[in-house]
């Protein structure tokens, strides 16, 4: 027969050995991996703030091609039928670019396949006062060279397609990378089959901003210095 003493004393030696178990465990070295804090193991459901979630590609605020140029868009216009689509070639490199002729063009459609027309080097078929012959034209780092690209949005017979392209891809010149252009808009030939593009030229207010203001003088000009003999 057990005494009341003995069940006493052997309930109380399993509690005892749980206490000195829990006493060890908090002295022995703590493993942190899968807390929060630590980026090696982060929590389900939580990103460390070490490694962000990847998100869509953003195009960094200023891109040069190995080209050292590049090509955009600067708006059209359209009146009585007759479309005009301004380009800016614009030196974004660190050395002088040479340019001469007119740019090479190529309208793509919505699935980015040519649409067969005839380029105009100039535009005498569509319009007057953009036929200026090509001049060399050197463009220092910053400076711009423009063009324009001019269509008629005609539909002249009713047994031909109208023409309707959507992306515009541009080169400086035939031969050279091309780069696809935002044509603002449909270019919408009608069935004239033909599309035109005027030569070069410097942009007038394309002179870089120098890298520091000029110092102003001490003296200003409209000022004669003080006379020494007095």
């Amino acid at each position: 027969m057990i005494s009341r003493g003995t069940a006493a004393r052997r309930r109380t030696i399993p509690g005892a050995a749980v206490a000195m178990a829990l006493l060890l465990g908090a002295c022995a070295p703590a493993d942190h991996r899968g807390q929060a804090g630590d980026a090696r193991s982060p929590l389900p459901g939580r990103t460390a703030a070490s490694s962000p979630t990847p998100s869509a590609y953003v195009s960094p605020p200023f891109w040069c091609p190995e080209s050292g140029v590049r090509i955009r868009s600067r708006g059209s216009d359209a009146a009585m039928g007759l479309r005009a689509l301004g380009l800016e070639l614009v030196n974004c490199g660190d050395r002088p670019y040479r340019i001469k002729g007119h740019p090479s063009l190529r309208v793509l459609d919505e699935d980015r396949k040519p649409i067969i027309l005839r380029v105009l080097p100039g535009a005498k078929e569509i319009t007057a006062g953009f036929d200026q012959p090509p001049r060399e034209v050197v463009l220092g780092p910053g400076e711009r060279a423009v063009a324009t690209v001019l269509w008629r949005n005609l539909v002249t017979e009713s047994a031909v397609p109208a023409t309707n392209g959507t992306y515009l891809r541009v080169a400086p010149a035939a031969g050279q990378p091309a780069e696809d252009v935002d044509p603002d808009g449909p270019i919408d030939v009608g069935n004239t089959g033909r599309i035109g593009v005027s030569a070069w030229k410097k942009d007038d207010q394309s002179a870089p901003v120098p890298a520091r203001p000029p110092v102003p003088s001490a003296v200003p000009s409209s000022v004669s210095p003080p006379d020494s003999r007095l």
